[in-house]
């Protein structure tokens, strides 16, 4: 069998969920550095398999795959329909809902964020430019707290696709340095217990870094 190559770098939370997933499912993986500081992707080599130019990106045995979720879905399907992939057709409509609330809702504050917090100087941040992507980020998590109301995990009764990508996404707002900023978490406690759980997942060994960059 050849080896599942994995294109992206660890600090990336795109990369980070297909990572998690490969390591959930016990697949031998080769991970090689790219986007950010170690380039690659705007090559022409890198451009031929995402013309998008973004990580993660992935080659199974030939089958080469860009975008994230659908990257997870592939994996968990593949490799682990029944678990990771529910094999009941509403609960997989159910994760799929919560990847794509992921994508829809969550992303683009916390991809401001990240750049306006996380990758500027403490000194050249603007706590005002923030504080609306701040909002509209605190309300997509109360959205996935109030669905934690009663669960361990998001679908079903243990770990899905459906927990990943947002968990990937918790790990950030619960460790994005707010000194200095005047914005302030809610209180979260479903949120907090859920995210605290997945993190402790022997899957999760050597990703979540922080400080986050």
């Amino acid at each position: 069998m050849t080896m599942l190559k994995v294109w992206g770098r660890i600090n990336s939370v795109n990369v980070e969920k297909v990572i998690w997933t490969a390591q959930e499912l016990g697949l031998p993986f080769e991970r090689i550095e790219a986007g950010g500081a170690f380039g690659v992707v705007d090559t022409p080599e890198f451009r031929a398999r995402n013309p998008v130019g973004r990580v993660p990106v992935i080659d199974d045995d030939g089958f080469v795959l860009w975008e994230s979720n659908a990257i997870v879905r592939y994996l968990a399907t593949r490799h682990g329909l029944g678990t990771l992939m529910p094999a009941d057709l509403r609960a997989q409509a159910e994760a799929g809902r919560w990847m794509d609330f992921q994508l829809g809702t969550v992303a683009a504050p916390l991809s401001a964020l990240t750049w306006g917090i996380v990758r500027t100087a403490p000194e050249k941040r603007d706590p005002k430019a923030l504080a609306p992507a701040f909002a509209s980020l605190g309300a997509a998590m109360a959205i996935v707290e109030a669905g934690l109301a009663g669960r361990t995990v998001l679908v079903g009764e243990s770990l899905t696709v459906a927990d990943i990508p947002l968990a990937c996404c918790a790990h950030r707002w619960f460790n994005m340095p707010l000194e200095g900023t005047g914005l302030e978490r809610p209180d979260l406690p479903n949120l907090a217990a859920w995210y605290g759980r997945l993190k402790a997942r022997p899957a999760v060994a050597g990703l979540m870094p922080t400080p986050l960059t």
